[in-house]
């Protein structure tokens, strides 16, 4: 079976914790243009997290990383985002949709999951699970908020003894171009060709998240989050699985820079990388100032260190 579920999950986790659900909670994943989304509950509260879109509620704007409650008949409007490519709408409670082997993720090759199994189109509902909010709205503060851009990481392999040294140099030294040629299975590159050293074709064996083959004109293929099981490229590296958010947010025409690290600093990152999503929850505070009650005084880390009272010797 292919892989699905969000491109980017630490984005996903954000989105989720503004309103109030557990932080794999199914969302809307959105690309490149939003929706036009009007609520038909009663009360239900939305968060967005991710690339800087054009939110409007009623025709006001709105500020992503901050939840906002919804009532019945609210237009929240999506424009395309300055920067970026995707972002993820949370709602309180998520959605009344059945599970398809155990996700609601969409799969829109095999036409599984989600609603119908399809991306959303117009007239689209969505059927909410349980929309009321039973705490205050969350906002992310700006200077909290993640930034995208860098080089991509990579880790070399499994196949990197498939390429000449010439071309390994290429691949790591040469920018490479976003085509249009992109969606949640993968991405094609374009950019120097990449010398193979015998041939372009292996038995065929398993694909993960990230990786990144090269097939016979040389120019790398980077599969995703819908990718298929196995393929008969050799790979020359793998995204490292930090690096996958932020290369969900290249656009078509932009510029991809790779940068090889060891396993031991791949893991060392992936742990950073998951220590940033902590404090990043820890920072959410109540919107539009909150109350600063004691119960959420209490849940703060007020104390930023610890100085001595007492008079310091000095060497004589």
């Amino acid at each position: 079976m292919a892989g699905s579920g969000a491109m980017d999950l630490d984005l996903l986790a954000l989105a989720n914790a503004l309103v109030g659900n557990p932080g794999d909670t199914a969302a809307i994943e959105i690309a490149m243009l939003g929706p036009t989304l009007v609520c038909e509950a009663d009360r239900c509260r939305v968060a967005l997290a991710g690339a800087p879109f054009v939110l409007g509620l009623n025709g006001q704007r709105l500020d992503a990383y901050t939840a906002c409650d919804l009532r019945r008949g609210d237009r929240l409007t999506l424009g395309a985002p300055r920067e970026g490519m995707r972002a993820y709408l949370a709602v309180s409670g998520g959605f009344a949709l059945a599970p398809m082997l155990g996700s609601l993720s969409t799969h829109t090759r095999s036409r599984l999951g989600g609603l119908d199994g399809t991306a959303l189109r117009a007239g689209d509902r969505l059927p909410l699970l349980d929309p009321a909010p039973a705490a205050q709205p969350l906002t992310l503060p700006a200077h909290h908020r993640p930034r995208f851009g860098g080089p991509i990481r990579v880790v070399l392999g499994p196949q990197a003894d498939s390429f000449t040294e010439a071309g390994l140099r290429t691949f790591l030294t040469e920018p490479y171009t976003l085509t249009a040629r992109a969606d949640r299975m993968g991405c094609h590159l374009d950019g120097p060709a990449i010398a193979h050293a015998d041939g372009f074709n292996i038995v065929s064996d398993g694909i993960v998240n990230g990786s990144i083959q090269v097939p016979g004109h040389g120019r790398p293929l980077i599969l995703l989050a819908d990718r298929h099981t196995t393929g008969g490229y050799p790979k020359i590296a793998t995204v490292i699985s930090a690096d996958l958010g932020r290369l969900a947010q290249v656009r078509p025409g932009e510029a991809i820079r790779f940068e090889a690290v060891s396993v031991e600093a791949a893991q060392a990152i992936a742990r950073e990388a998951r220590q940033a999503v902590s404090r990043r929850l820890a920072a959410m505070i109540p919107a539009g100032g909150g109350s600063l009650d004691s119960a959420f005084l209490l849940a703060c880390n007020l104390i930023g260190g610890v100085v001595s009272a007492e008079p310091h010797e000095t060497a004589p």
